[in-house]
């Protein structure tokens, strides 16, 4: 019994050291001073904040302005499996913010960008920044193929209200 238990919270700590932030908790906070956060890379001039960075641009994405509910239950499930730890489907933070309203927030290059391409963006993207200081944690890149994000694009479409 002791056994079981010690291995239990094992687990437990373990899962709460990879979930942590691991960053300097020290830092100098700008998102909750008021200041615009300061990009990570020297030439964050050319980043395109509706675009995101990454391959998705508006010629190459193309979205129905009607719903794909057969993609959106199959981004349901993939969102079940690869995000639903980090984040609500509502406005509530969980470890990453809350997904509600995001489709209506950033254009679905932005969105597809960053499910596929997280690390660039986060380093060059100053609300998303702003976000990690809220969030203490960086989106890790989950390896999702660019029809996985265009399936979790379509739920998140679903989630916000799209028939």
């Amino acid at each position: 019994m002791k056994k079981i238990f010690a291995m239990g919270l094992f687990a437990c700590m373990a899962f709460l050291l990879s979930c942590g932030g691991g960053g300097d908790k020290s830092s100098n906070n700008e998102a909750s001073s008021g200041e615009a956060p300061k990009s990570m890379v020297a030439d964050a001039s050319s980043y395109d904040p509706k675009r995101g960075e990454g391959k998705f641009d508006a010629d190459n994405l193309k979205i129905e302005a009607t719903l794909n509910a057969e993609m959106a239950a199959s981004g349901e499930k993939i969102q079940g499996t690869k995000c639903a730890s980090c984040h609500k489907t509502t406005e509530e933070k969980l470890v990453g913010p809350g997904w509600k309203g995001v489709t209506t927030r950033r254009t679905p290059q932005w969105i597809m960008n960053f499910i596929t391409n997280p690390d660039p963006m986060i380093d060059k993207d100053p609300e998303v920044q702003a976000q990690l200081e809220i969030c203490l944690v960086r989106m890790p890149n989950q390896s999702l193929t660019d029809d996985d994000a265009r399936h979790i694009l379509e739920f998140m479409r679903k989630n916000d209200g799209l028939k």
